[in-house]
């Protein structure tokens, strides 16, 4: 038996806008990876990328449950020995709060030359606008 390998139309793949604002940090970044690795699509296969684009908007009007605005850290390391750098959930949302989705959703996604692909299709704006209408995006509403 062969292995079916479906058709990717790279021009036909659509475009999704998702609105952060209120959404739960881990369920909206589990729903914007299954549309960057379309598994929305019934096309999908693990080894080709067949998702489509996703815009988030308000990106800083996310939310975190319990205390993880206080109590979970991101690291980051810049090489030298004691640097070591940590931050909260909330100082990421001050300075760059388009940060906190792509963290969550990188770690949802494969981590090899198709996840790095597929983060491409990925934009994240912090406020209400963005410049993708030519792309005439369908809206959907962010899983609760």
């Amino acid at each position: 038996m062969k292995t079916f390998l479906p058709r990717v139309n790279v021009d036909g793949r659509k475009w999704h806008v998702i609105d952060a604002d209120g959404a739960v940090l881990g369920r909206l970044a589990v729903q914007v990876a299954n549309i960057l690795r379309g598994k929305d699509t019934p096309v999908y296969t693990p080894h080709l990328d067949a998702g489509g684009f996703v815009v988030v908007i308000n990106a800083e009007k996310v939310r975190v449950t319990g205390k993880k605005e206080t109590d979970k850290t991101f690291m980051s390391y810049s090489g030298w020995k004691g640097g070591e750098k940590y931050r909260t959930v909330a100082q990421v949302r001050a300075k760059q709060p388009e940060k906190l989705i792509t963290h969550a959703v990188k770690g949802m996604i494969p981590k090899n030359r198709l996840g790095d692909q597929l983060l491409t299709k990925l934009k994240v704006y912090k406020g209400p606008n963005h410049p993708h209408a030519a792309q005439t995006p369908e809206t959907l509403k962010a899983a609760n």
